[in-house]
């Protein structure tokens, strides 16, 4: 009788210690992918005062435009937690749409080389940001199911992963623009 209690013993602490081991692992995947999206969003950063130098010699009157590409950007640089850094970089794609639609009135800066390049490396690092996006969120949704499951819910609290990871989602402004009309496109 002894011998099954002792086995009972056991197989729930192996059993913790495996669910431990998983949240671990789960929990450093997302931290790591959390730091891709940091990679993607200095090397935007970096770009944004080329892209709002060259703007301004074509548009110097477009001050406000330029103001706020600067001011989020800024604001993007200084976010630390998930929250933080998802509603910086929202603002800061929202200001960067402003800086091209004022871009768009002005034909000799969207022929400019200089402007060119700056937009495709501009183009290139958003798509790098979506892809890592992604990986980020499956890691936090996987990390989030396997804390939920169950026998690992019973613990997850007590061994320092109480709380759900938060993923990294479009602000409710951005996804009414979204679901609102499609895009017009002019050629």
């Amino acid at each position: 009788m002894t011998a099954i209690i002792v086995i009972a013993i056991a197989l729930c602490l192996l059993g913790a210690v495996f669910a431990y081991n998983k949240l671990v692992a789960l929990d450093q995947r997302a931290d790591q992918a959390f730091a891709d999206i940091d990679v993607q969003l200095k090397q935007r950063q970096d770009l944004i005062p080329n892209l709002v130098e060259t703007v301004k010699g074509y548009a110097g009157h477009e001050k406000g435009t330029l103001e706020a590409v600067t001011q989020a950007r800024a604001a993007a640089a200084g976010a630390t937690s998930v929250g933080d850094k998802v509603a910086a970089e929202n603002m800061l794609t929202g200001a960067l749409g402003k800086l091209f639609a004022v871009a768009e009135a002005y034909p000799d800066l969207k022929a400019n080389s200089n402007f060119l390049e700056l937009q495709r490396e501009l183009s290139d690092i958003e798509n790098k940001l979506a892809a890592a996006r992604r990986f980020f969120n499956n890691a936090v949704s996987e990390f989030n199911a396997v804390r939920a499951q169950f026998p690992t819910v019973l613990f997850a609290g007590l061994i320092g992963f109480g709380s759900e990871k938060p993923f990294f989602e479009v602000d409710s402004t951005e996804r009414a623009a979204l679901n609102s009309a499609p895009p017009t496109v002019k050629f």
